[in-house]
């Protein structure tokens, strides 16, 4: 059986707790795209773990794969799994030989390409995702296979490295020198490569992904699929060009592990929705309060936007720690999305949803919802939509209708997750059943806290 974790939004909306939550009865836990821009934190046992690549069911003691969708960088992928030994772990990582690897030069390049982009800038972590995938894209990667076979190895390196370094110097201007020049320097990458392949090896952690994860099925294990990001930033589905390169829905968990449509679709697909909205990076967004100076579209940090929008929005920032975990770049924030949340449930085909920080609205007077769009057209004329438009300049012309609902105090959140649904109070339960009635799905947990004791429980979907 399968049970497919996918971020509804803009990323950012629990999806590693939510693992957490349900891997204890999962065998495996597979990441299916993205790298180590990732970044999910995970509360457990009292101890607080922040990953940005290896699988968050890892620290529960699943066997972590990364699937052939990922990009991986050797650097982080062992950095992280030393941290966790020192910390007491154990690990069991596993990766997909056809994921891609993230080279030096990758990162160097991602780098000056977010400056260049300037008003395209899809707010990056820098760290060489994109250019990976492009180089995935246009044949000319390196794969987590060829790190096992020296000769292959520098075969590819000597392909692609001399392109990468005619791309730097003579368009982009850059000087190779010092740890830039290793980036682009062929015997320095074999070297490093190689060694990262060694270990790999030593240790056992490659596989071929797919096969892998149908035997387990076989074998009648639970295999739980890990998206990154969210719906709104999938690069076909998403506000493109804002998005990231790769597929966080649903679909991305076939094409990104190996497995067949229909073994996914046999299983549950939850969509993880954050009770308000938050993102990094630029591009439209039609519910947000207040604004972020160089993030917001045309947004002026001395005149700024309505003052109570934006003590509001600095309000829910600071309660739900609205900052990249990565990056540490804060968020912009607004109220919730029901036409982009619509648009996930049918991009990804929901069975269910989890909400989480429901808590972090709490003690507000009032809290709103963008329940549909009235979009203006470019002969001046409205029309009122119910989903996301397909074009990110008309998602621009978008303005929120807002639906208003009574706020709700403050409670003893541990206690409301031990005591279940009946325990949330009255207000928060009506917003929620407001959204799981929009979307036609059960709602199978809320969130009411960073930890796994801080969760009502509804369903478990590998029951």
């Amino acid at each position: 059986m399968t049970v497919t974790i996918v971020g509804a939004q803009l990323g950012d909306e629990g999806k590693g707790g939510v693992v957490d939550i349900y891997g204890e009865a999962a065998d495996v836990v597979v990441r299916y795209q993205g790298g180590d821009n990732a970044g999910h934190t995970v509360v457990h046992d009292g101890e607080t773990y922040k990953l940005s690549l290896v699988p968050s069911g890892a620290v529960r003691g699943n066997v972590g794969v990364l699937g052939n969708g990922c990009v991986v960088n050797p650097a982080t992928l062992f950095d992280e799994i030393d941290e966790l030994r020192e910390r007491g772990l154990e690990p069991d990582v596993r990766v997909a030989e056809r994921a891609h690897v993230i080279l030096p030069y990758h990162r160097v390049i991602d780098g000056v390409e977010e400056d260049e982009k300037a008003d395209l800038a899809a707010g990056t972590t820098k760290r060489g995702i994109g250019p990976t995938y492009e180089d995935k894209a246009g044949r000319r990667g390196v794969r987590v296979g060829d790190l096992l076979d020296p000769g292959v190895l520098r075969e590819r390196l000597e392909y692609v490295v001399p392109q990468k370094r005619a791309l730097a110097t003579e368009v982009f201007g850059i000087d190779l020198e010092g740890e830039v020049r290793d980036a682009f320097d062929i015997e320095v990458l074999f070297e490093t490569y190689r060694e990262f392949g060694e270990r790999l090896a030593a240790e056992g952690m490659t596989v071929d992904c797919g096969t892998f994860l149908q035997e387990r099925i076989d074998d009648g294990e639970a295999v739980m699929l890990e998206g990154a990001q969210g719906t709104s930033l999938d690069i076909d589905h998403g506000v493109y060009p804002y998005v990231t390169s790769s597929h966080p829905t649903a679909g991305g968990a076939t094409v990104g592990t190996g497995l067949g449509p229909t073994v996914i679709g046999e299983g549950e697909v939850i969509g993880i929705v954050k009770a308000y909205l938050s993102r990094v990076g630029t591009g439209p967004l039609p519910t947000e309060l207040g604004g972020v100076e160089g993030q917001t579209p045309d947004y002026d940090a001395e005149t700024g936007a309505d003052d109570d929008a934006e003590e509001l929005a600095t309000y829910i920032r600071d309660e739900g720690g609205e900052y990249g975990t990565v990056t540490g770049r804060p968020r912009r924030v607004g109220w919730l999305d029901l036409p982009m949340l619509r648009h996930a449930a049918r991009t990804s085909g929901f069975t269910a949803i989890v909400v989480n920080h429901v808590d972090t609205l709490a003690g507000l007077d009032e809290v709103k919802v963008g329940h549909s769009y009235t979009m203006r057209t470019r002969d001046g004329e409205e029309r009122t939509l119910t989903t996301v438009p397909p074009t990110t300049e008309q998602w621009a012309r978008c303005e929120a209708n807002l639906r208003t609902f009574d706020g709700w105090p403050e409670a003893d959140w541990a206690a409301v997750a031990e005591d279940g649904w009946d325990a949330l109070p009255e207000a928060a339960r009506a917003y929620l059943e407001y959204v799981a009635g929009e979307l036609d799905v059960p709602i199978y947990a809320v969130g009411v806290g960073p930890g796994r004791e801080e969760t009502v429980v509804r369903e478990d979907p590998f029951a």
